[in-house]
């Protein structure tokens, strides 16, 4: 008797294992799209002319795949626009000749995966934050993300358990079963006295403490999200954004060397000798709290030494100890000449919408994962750029049709000494 309960709780058991494996394997054999490599590639190729929320050079793109009848034609007009175009959909004609017949960049090497990922962002991004919302701001830190990694996870870990349970239960029968028989079955060990669990465990362990700490190491020394309290509050939002002063203005160096440059106070003070107060709107620090501006720029006039009363300097003026944000190691380099003359880059392709930043924080972590895939993505404007007018053969392969691009990794982008020391 004991025996046939034995043999039907293990088919039972068998049938347990079936139905979770069944459960556990359509959830991990579908791949959701991922929010967060959407951004990367948003921030990295779209964002220099789109915004998700508002018109930038392009359309808002919130709500875009509604837009479009068919998600492939979608797809096509991301890696061709010219081509959708040339095939005559009315959708897309009227919006090419909406903004005055300027064609979009084509994103050739572009995946299926890596548009819905850049899909899957425009769908979570949440709209920006009034100035001030305390609550907001906490609330919405993790909000972008919809990856499915922790529930994935935790149904993993019950049915592990519920698996341990059935195995202890089925060990436990068997011995009933035995004993009923006159069978002699050793007494069963409990599982946390069980050497192949123990082992089993200590494996886990090892190998979930090594991939945490390799992830630890491999973060060391990086800044994402890193915004220091500067020494005068400048919002860039203002000045770049509202005032719509040109990025070179200030960091002149970005355009003609290594470094972009810290401005110097002279720089500042071309406009604010006559500019001595602020009349734009409100401004709030990320923790909220108010900011006066026309004392801001006193500041300003405090460290330069000048005098707005008497319209001069008056005393001596001593440097502004601004923070930098944005380093790399000392065995990398990276020229910004290279990447604003010759690469033809935006400034929000590293730096993210600086445009709409009023304390400015390190937007990408600076990787050398993060480097390596702009590379690997990002179209250099090879025709009529005379920095590339070596590569030759890159030129025949364009004008005989062989390649329609030439991407960053093609011209040694992707090559050790182009980087490193």
């Amino acid at each position: 008797m004991y025996r046939r309960v034995s043999i039907l709780l293990r088919k039972h058991f068998v049938s347990v294992l079936i139905l979770c494996a069944s459960i556990v394997i359509p959830f991990s054999s579908v791949k959701a799209a991922d929010p967060n490599a959407g951004k990367a590639l948003f921030q990295q190729n779209c964002a220099s002319c789109h915004n998700v929320f508002k018109k930038v050079t392009g359309p808002a793109l919130e709500g875009v795949e509604g837009r479009w009848a068919d998600k492939k034609l979608l797809h096509q007009w991301i890696r061709n626009s010219a081509s959708v175009i040339a095939s005559g959909d009315k959708y897309a004609n009227d919006l090419f000749n909406s903004y005055g017949k300027q064609a979009m960049p084509a994103f050739a090497s572009f995946s299926d995966a890596d548009i819905d990922n850049i899909l899957e962002y425009i769908k979570t991004a949440k709209p920006p934050k009034k100035p001030g919302d305390a609550n907001e701001q906490t609330s919405g830190a993790g909000g972008e993300s919809s990856d499915n990694s922790l529930l994935f996870g935790i149904i993993t870990l019950i049915l592990a358990v519920v698996a341990l349970i059935l195995m202890q239960i089925n060990s436990n029968l068997n011995k009933l079963a035995g004993d009923k028989e006159g069978v002699a079955t050793p007494e069963p060990v409990p599982f946390y006295k069980n050497k192949a669990y123990i082992a089993l465990g200590i494996l886990v362990l090892f190998m979930v403490g090594g991939y945490f700490t390799i992830q630890g190491a491999i973060g060391l020394g990086r800044q994402k999200d890193y915004m220091p309290e500067q020494p005068i509050f400048y919002s860039h939002k203002v000045h770049a954004g509202i005032n719509q002063i040109n990025c070179l203005y200030c960091h002149a160096g970005a355009e003609k060397s290594k470094h972009a440059m810290i401005p110097s106070e002279n720089i500042c003070m071309n406009c604010h000798k006559s500019i001595n107060s602020y009349s734009g709107p409100e401004l709030f620090t990320a923790e909220g709290k108010k900011v006066d501006g026309t004392a801001e720029i006193h500041k300003l006039y405090d460290y330069v030494g000048w005098d707005a009363e008497a319209g001069k300097y008056t005393k001596p003026g001593r440097p502004i100890e601004w923070t930098k944000i944005h380093n790399l190691p000392d065995h990398v380099y990276f020229n910004h000449s290279q990447h604003v003359v010759a690469g033809k880059q935006q400034c929000q392709t590293c730096h993210g919408a600086i445009t709409e930043m009023d304390e400015v924080h390190q937007f990408a972590d600076l990787s050398m994962g993060w480097c390596i895939n702009c590379h690997r993505t990002t179209k250099v404007q090879f025709a009529d750029n005379s920095y590339y007018s070596i590569f030759e053969k890159l030129h025949q392969d364009v004008k005989d049709g062989k390649i329609d691009s030439v991407t960053v990794e093609m011209v040694g982008g992707t090559d050790c000494q182009k980087c490193h020391y």
